[in-house]
């Protein structure tokens, strides 16, 4: 690749530090990691070298771009709501290899093969990969649109894990 060429990268590969949320809004709680990021762009100040970004249920799409990309960040934060059968709302690290069980019986599709492009970026590109997950309520049958009262309350609490283990965050 030509010197200067990787300015025209997407910014997603050239931040430092990748913040991805990921859900399906259509699903109430599914759309916790989409919430957190719209969260972090309306109340909150970022680094300059933080990206984040809300991508749905196509988030494979994305890895697959960074794993082919000749620069990548350093850091890569994938947000999603689970159930593990906890308290709704609560929010755990959730290590790599845990990610398809868990996800093995939802009904969403943008989580299983995307555990395995997890991995590669870590294994191959010496990126640190961490999923930060949590607890949704009952599962909706119909569609709704937005976060369950325990969801909205734990956002608070992702933005607070992420200026204790990524990033400065701080209030607008």
């Amino acid at each position: 690749m030509e010197e200067g060429s990787q300015e025209s990268l997407p910014a997603f590969c050239r931040a430092k530090t990748l913040v991805l949320g990921c859900g399906n809004i259509l699903f109430g709680d599914d759309g916790f990691g989409c919430a957190l990021v719209e969260y972090l762009e309306t109340h909150c100040r970022l680094p300059e070298d933080v990206c984040v970004l809300d991508v749905g249920t196509g988030v494979r799409n994305l890895l697959f771009t960074l794993l082919l990309s000749p620069q990548r960040p350093r850091r890569l934060l994938l947000v999603d709501s689970v159930d593990v059968g906890s308290s709704a709302g609560e929010l755990f690290e959730m290590p790599l290899e845990q990610i398809a069980k868990v996800k093995e019986h939802d009904f969403s599709t943008h989580q299983i093969p995307t555990s395995n492009l997890l991995r590669e970026l870590q294994t191959l590109s010496g990126m640190e990969v961490r999923v930060l997950a949590c607890q949704t309520g009952p599962r909706d049958q119909e569609i709704r649109l937005g976060l369950s009262p325990a969801l909205q309350e734990a956002l608070a609490h992702a933005v607070d894990w992420l200026a204790k283990e990524y990033f400065p965050v701080t209030q607008r």
